[in-house]
């Protein structure tokens, strides 16, 4: 694998880029056009990571929040990229982000049946902290705190 271009969404065809990821990642919380201008709107970083000129994953970076001041930083790849250290890269240049922003800690959130991003994230030194199904629907979810976040 050569190094991926990691770039920060801009513009209609990356947000239907990172909407494209996201959605196929986690189906039970597809997201519409709108909804990934309201994301921006709040501040979310959200980037883009290609191989040459072929999309292969995304990422969010939420800034920090609360007394803890927690980031939370999210890497997807697409299925058939894995293995091939997108989300790596993609995860250590978010976690740069989120130290930019002040962040005094990072938390994770992927979906339970997503064996890969669970296996990825505990790989990283995150532990579950939350586990939790939002109102109205059935899938799991996780929150996993990165609880040694490095400087």
């Amino acid at each position: 694998m050569s190094d991926p271009r990691i770039e920060t969404v801009d513009g209609e065809a990356m947000r239907e880029q990172w909407r494209h990821v996201h959605n196929v990642i986690v189906p039970p919380a597809a997201m519409t056009p709108g909804e990934v201008l309201e994301r921006l709107g709040r501040g979310y970083r959200l980037e883009n990571a290609y191989d040459g000129d072929v999309l292969v994953g995304c990422s969010t970076v939420r800034p920090p929040a609360g007394e803890d001041a927690v980031a939370t930083v999210i890497a997807r790849v697409l299925p058939e990229h894995r293995g091939r250290g997108f989300g790596a890269a993609l995860y250590e240049v978010g976690l740069g982000h989120a130290r930019a922003a002040g962040a005094r800690a990072v938390e994770t959130v992927v979906l339970a049946a997503n064996e890969d991003g669970v296996r990825f994230a505990r790989a990283r030194g995150f532990d579950e902290v939350e586990r939790y199904v939002l109102p109205g629907e059935s899938e799991l979810w996780l929150t996993l705190r990165l609880e040694t976040f490095p400087s």
